[in-house]
């Protein structure tokens, strides 16, 4: 196994852990609004002198790489280039939607044909999410949907959907199927991201520490058709 940093302001919260051998063995998070900018550092210092203190030698760095703030993913995926380049390890992104399917993958039990939709917030009733199955195979990947109850209505018919993220809480009302699952309280937290780096660092899934750029919901927004936003 592997020593990875995780990194994750895709959203209002700021959070930094360290994962070793499958296990998160340190973690700091902030989750009273947009302090990266202040707080990130650090984190990262912090994380780094605990990786020192214990003479592990750190194998990579993990970043959400979005869908998510602009400004968020900026800075966390500003710093994590720095350490790579300064380190000369490895980058590993980790999409935002996949890191919220985690504590409900590992923490629940599901049905056997359930998918799973996780949700990051937008404006009015639109939500940026994915749908996948238990196996985070996409069923459906990343768009803007403004949502009615109607929005999920083909895997719902077919399949018990349950529905995560900062979006999720918005669309209850709306969505009132009776396959709909609501989950609260799951936050892109970088203690959960392990599972995901990990299994990207073994397949050798890393990325241009030079060129890589996330998932921007501004760049998204651009690309997406003017029916959806």
């Amino acid at each position: 196994m592997s020593c990875i940093l995780h990194i994750d302001t895709s959203t209002s919260v700021c959070s930094v852990a360290v994962s070793e051998d499958g296990a998160c063995i340190y973690h700091e998070e902030d989750l009273t609004g947009q302090h990266h900018a202040e707080l990130l550092g650090t984190y990262v210092d912090q994380a780094l002198s605990f990786i020192d203190s214990h003479a592990i030698p750190l194998d990579a760095v993990a970043v959400s790489s979005g869908p998510g703030s602009y400004t968020g993913l900026r800075i966390g995926v500003s710093m994590a280039k720095g350490i790579c380049y300064a380190l000369g390890i490895p980058l590993l992104s980790v999409p935002t939607l996949q890191l919220l399917t985690v504590p409900v993958l590992l923490g629940r039990e599901l049905e056997d044909d359930a998918l799973l939709c996780p949700m990051i917030d937008a404006r009015r009733m639109e939500v940026y999410a994915a749908v996948y199955d238990r196996a985070l195979h996409e069923v459906r990947g990343t768009q803007a949907d403004i949502v009615d109850a109607d929005t999920y209505k083909e895997w719902l018919d077919q399949h018990p959907v349950y529905f995560m993220g900062n979006g999720a809480d918005k669309c209850r009302e709306v969505i009132q199927h009776p396959n709909a699952r609501w989950i609260d309280g799951i936050l892109p937290l970088a203690k959960n991201m392990f599972p995901l780096a990990e299994q990207r660092l073994l397949r050798g899934q890393t990325e241009d520490v030079a060129y890589f750029v996330p998932f921007y919901l501004k760049d998204f927004v651009a690309k997406t058709p003017k029916k959806l936003i």
